[in-house]
């Protein structure tokens, strides 16, 4: 199948995050705030194509502020996740390729609080970083300490050696939009490299 994408020249984003309606509203808070200044920062917002959760108010709010969205869902998602069509948006056929082109559409990584999907695309990519696939931006937006317990299941992997030391540099920890927004800028200094470069 052939996937048609608008052009966009500048620097993208991908903003793995929840779409559950019923988190913690600080949340919704910072993905709202995080999807505004993802635009007025002149980036391109790339996510799971929801309109619910918190997919659904970072995509509103990025597009209320002018900014471009990229929105991926696979076909059998849309009654769940309820897509938000006022941004292109592409229905895919399943979440491997979802995955794929959230990744090859984007220059740095933003997990933001969520579920088990959001879970597994944040290891995936991780795993792929390991693996000196990429060399991209992978930042943990750890409201509230969200991300606590994740942080240290892999500090146990460091300390039994079973991960190196040096993995701590493959990601950074932030607990607000402004650091997130602060460190998706060293894309500018990085690779744009692809995982099918495997």
């Amino acid at each position: 199948m052939t996937i048609s994408i608008q052009p966009f020249d500048g620097k993208s984003v991908c903003l793995f995050c929840g779409s559950s309606d019923r988190s913690d509203p600080a949340y919704t808070v910072a993905a709202q705030e995080f999807g505004a200044q993802t635009a007025a920062a002149g980036w391109r917002l790339v996510y799971g194509g929801g309109g619910v959760g918190l997919m659904g108010a970072s995509a509103r709010a990025a597009h209320a502020a002018g900014g471009r969205v990229l929105g991926v869902m696979p076909g059998f998602l849309r009654s769940r996740e309820r897509l938000f069509d006022d941004v292109e948006t592409l229905v895919v056929t399943s979440m491997h390729e979802r995955k794929t082109i959230m990744y090859d559409q984007s220059d740095a990584f933003v997990v933001a609080p969520g579920g088990v999907g959001t879970l597994e695309e944040v290891i995936e990519v991780l795993s792929w970083k390991r693996l000196d696939l990429h060399h991209k931006p992978v930042i943990f937006l750890n409201i509230n300490g969200f991300w606590d317990t994740l942080l240290a299941a892999i500090e146990t992997g460091i300390a039994q050696n079973m991960t190196p030391d040096s993995f701590r540099e493959a990601y950074s920890v932030v607990d607000t939009v402004e650091a997130a927004i602060a460190l998706m800028q060293t894309a500018d200094d990085l690779p744009h490299l692809q995982h099918d470069l495997r």
